[in-house]
């Protein structure tokens, strides 16, 4: 399972992805005909459904250098400031190797084991245990470690996280998905400027202009409720095919990056350790769903798992397990789960090298008045 050997799986996956964004730019042109069809309803809500949908598509032919000119604006802007404005939702901030020299480290090993041009370095304080790869070329790309996952940890399993937030990189992922997530916030602000223009318009049926002829009168006031239902469901499928688009380009690309880290640190049960260290505990406060997307874990989920943008950690375990041979321990506790429970029947934690010896099991704890043990004397 390992990642760079399967070429052609992530060939295909990158084909695929590339035809995906493209159909994004498509659903940019489908709100377009939706605004314009509101538009045309305003202008004039006593003509019928044909004449709504010709009038629209006019409208959208003028328009289309209007809306690419500024859809490829909007994806320039984020394209130079879209760290920014991730490390102002997050509060990341990058860090040297004086700052964090192990984990300054681990990332330059694996990055010199491979010729992997060192990304930035950076860490986020948050108790959430979690972790990103963000950047759309060489100088821009960046990996962001919580302050909680450095802590709960250990180096291998460190290690293995930042193996998985690499492959992303290198797997071309975390360009697909940024772009991914620029346009379809292009689609929200323009499905919500849609609604806003209509119902702040306030437009009632029935009014408008008065000189169309009878032919094109027919219905009072039908046809344009008609176009208003079309131009609201063109709205809602562009914005559920969008999150569609989003969620197959993040969880298709999970088990890709779990098995590049494995053939990164030759470790698997370093990735699995890590995974059931993070299950559950990845929640990022204040982040929005499209930096959860990136991340590592995403324990945000819809309905029935409908839209949950990653696999689940039993899944993405159990294909390591399958085809990596690693081992999965279950589900780990954490010292801050028993902290927070407030839980004193935990069982003890098995005695290490430097422990006092456990005394014997039939032996009665010393009295007041036993004696203390020292040498025999022969008399």
């Amino acid at each position: 399972m390992a990642a760079y050997g399967l070429y052609t799986h992530i060939a295909s996956n990158k084909f695929r992805s590339m035809l995906l964004l493209a159909g994004l730019f498509v659903l940019i042109y489908v709100l377009v005909f939706a605004g314009a069809l509101v538009a045309e309803v305003m202008s004039d809500s006593r003509r019928t459904v044909n004449f709504y949908l010709a009038a629209a598509t006019h409208d959208l032919i003028k328009a289309l250098p209007i809306a690419t000119i500024a859809s490829a604006l909007w994806i320039v802007i984020a394209y130079f400031f879209h760290q920014k404005m991730i490390d102002a939702l997050t509060g990341g901030h990058d860090v040297t190797r004086q700052e964090q020299p192990r984990l300054y480290n681990l990332l330059e090993n694996l990055c010199i084991s491979r010729g992997i041009p060192m990304p930035k370095l950076k860490i986020m304080e948050s108790d959430a245990l979690n972790a990103f790869a963000t950047g759309l070329n060489q100088r821009q790309y960046s990996v962001t470690v919580t302050s909680g996952l450095l802590n709960a940890l250990n180096d291998q399993e460190m290690e293995a996280v930042l193996g998985h937030e690499l492959t992303h990189i290198r797997n071309g992922d975390v360009q697909l998905m940024v772009v991914a997530v620029i346009i379809a916030g292009v689609i929200g602000f323009v499905g919500e400027m849609v609604f806003r223009i209509f119902f702040n318009g306030g437009f009632r049926f029935g009014g408008g202009r008065s000189s169309s002829s009878d032919s094109d009168r027919r219905g009072g006031g039908g046809g344009a409720i008609f176009a208003i239902l079309i131009a609201a469901a063109l709205v809602a499928l562009a914005w559920v095919l969008s999150q569609v688009v989003r969620l197959a380009l993040s969880r298709s690309r999970e088990y890709l990056a779990d098995a590049g880290s494995v053939e990164l640190t030759k470790n698997p049960d370093a990735m699995i350790s890590a995974l059931r260290k993070i299950e559950n505990r990845g929640e990022l406060p204040g982040a929005t769903s499209a930096v959860m997307e990136m991340c590592i874990d995403n324990p945000r989920e819809g309905f029935a798992d409908l839209f949950a943008t990653h696999p689940s950690v039993d899944s993405r375990v159990q294909a390591l397990v399958k085809f990596a041979g690693g081992h999965d321990p279950g589900p780990i506790a954490l010292p801050s789960d028993i902290a927070e429970s407030g839980d004193q029947d935990q069982p003890p934690l098995p005695p290490g090298p430097w422990s006092d010896p456990a005394p014997a099991p039939n032996s009665a704890p010393p009295g007041p008045w036993s004696t203390p043990p020292g040498p025999i004397r022969h008399s």
